[in-house]
């Protein structure tokens, strides 16, 4: 889901932030629970996808002993490619092959084994202060404003042309909006605007 929003809110090209899922990203609706026992296509997926050293691998489980993440973390450490993980209970297997091991022990679910309840919430809440942390620190965010954000829909213009005339100090809306729709977004405009006020 992360993976999903972050193009458009902070305006990354394809490949900063990828996806391993067991079965595959593209049937993510299908669930296929049965791909995690696979230990052989989460590395199969990483040689697809390119990962190396440069890359920073986040594995993630429940129970820390999901075998699909357990063997592809296992693969990076034969590969000196760092690794991290978000599991939920304490001591766990993946915790004990990952270099960054984050465990967040929720405790048993108001549904006996339904993980994508209080688990699968913290989980995502770590992944979205993992990537915009991530984002802010690579320059996508100024202050705390998605100045990179696509021009996806009117509200989103609209966002962008008032942030942009907040920013520099425009008074025309429509002036603003030309600028906006232009350059692609508030950053690019901003850049415009000061390369003019320079000169």
């Amino acid at each position: 889901m992360d993976k999903i929003e972050l193009p458009n809110t902070y305006g990354i090209e394809k490949g900063v932030i990828e996806v391993i899922l067991a079965g595959g990203e593209e049937n993510l609706v299908l669930a296929l629970e049965a791909m995690e026992d696979d230990e052989e296509d989460a590395w199969r997926q990483m040689q697809t996808l390119q990962v190396s050293e440069n890359d920073f691998i986040i594995g993630i489980s429940a129970s820390g002993t999901t075998p699909f993440v357990l063997a592809g973390l296992r693969k990076c450490r034969e590969n000196n490619i760092p690794c991290g993980c978000i599991v939920g209970n304490p001591e766990s297997p993946i915790a004990a092959v990952a270099d960054y091991p984050v465990e967040v022990i929720t405790g048993p679910e108001f549904v006996t084994g339904s993980t994508r309840m209080k688990c699968g919430t913290v989980q995502k809440m770590l992944f979205d202060m993992i990537s915009t942390t991530v984002l802010i620190r690579l320059g996508r965010v100024e202050d705390n404003r998605m100045v990179n954000v696509r021009l996806i829909n009117n509200k989103v213009v609209d966002r962008s042309v008032r942030m942009l005339m907040e920013k520099r100090g425009l008074t025309d809306y429509d002036e603003a909006k030309e600028l906006i729709l232009k350059y692609g977004n508030v950053k690019k405009a901003m850049n415009y605007i000061d390369s003019k006020t320079i000169k």
